[in-house]
């Protein structure tokens, strides 16, 4: 797997940010790790890109690969393997698949590096051992851990954040949820302007917490 420092390092702060695609579960049970992610990539100075973004006529497959080819870097959270409960029982396969789409970008000559991410530890080795012998970052479900794990997969980055940087932007977002939602009128955060709002406000927070810009 290419590393971080193989795409755009982003280190001068002269520079555009970097933009990283999130490939989440959009469900409520994790709506707090969805926060932690969009706190931590923007405490690295990094701009958070979801398909929550995607609208318009154009199919949406094709959208959703120009936005992976517009990022320097994919983060793929796969931690959602079971079933839906909702009949019919059936897998998520969006995630896996959009990984496929980033894993062919790089491979084809992009600029980009992707990261795994799941919550139980060796459970990738048996729902997609394609993946054998790459990283794989475990977060156990625990937001303290999602950064400790960004750290790792970003250890060139610049700024360097700490985790307790990190956990501040999350409780600033956390504390603008009803806010957010009140404005938006929006019935979930997983909604394309909750998520516009959310990854401002992150890149203000950041400004403010770890490169202590005056507002």
């Amino acid at each position: 797997m290419p590393t971080a420092q193989s795409a755009h390092p982003g280190e001068s702060s002269t520079l555009p940010r970097p933009s990283v695609f999130l490939n989440l579960p959009y469900d409520r049970r994790f709506k707090s790790l969805y926060l932690a992610y969009i706190a931590g990539v923007s405490a690295f100075g990094m701009t958070p890109r979801t398909t929550l973004e995607i609208s318009g006529s154009e199919r949406r497959l094709d959208r959703i690969y120009n936005v992976i080819r517009e990022c320097s870097y994919s983060i793929h959270d796969l931690s959602r393997v079971q079933l839906d409960r909702r009949p019919p029982a059936t897998p998520r396969f969006n995630m896996p698949f959009e990984l496929g789409l980033a894993v062919a970008h790089e491979k084809s000559g992009g600029k980009h590096a992707w990261f795994v991410f799941e919550e139980v530890d060796e459970r990738l080795e048996k729902s997609l051992s394609d993946l054998k012998g790459s990283d794989v970052y475990i977060h156990h479900g625990k937001i303290s851990s999602v950064f400790a794990k960004l750290g790792n997969a970003f250890l060139r980055q610049r700024p360097r954040p700490t985790v307790p940087q990190m956990t501040a932007i999350y409780f600033g977002l956390q504390d603008s949820v009803p806010r957010i939602m009140e404005e938006t009128g929006a019935d979930t955060l997983f909604e394309a302007r909750p998520f516009r709002e959310l990854a401002a406000l992150a890149s203000g927070l950041t400004d403010r917490i770890i490169l202590h810009k005056k507002p």
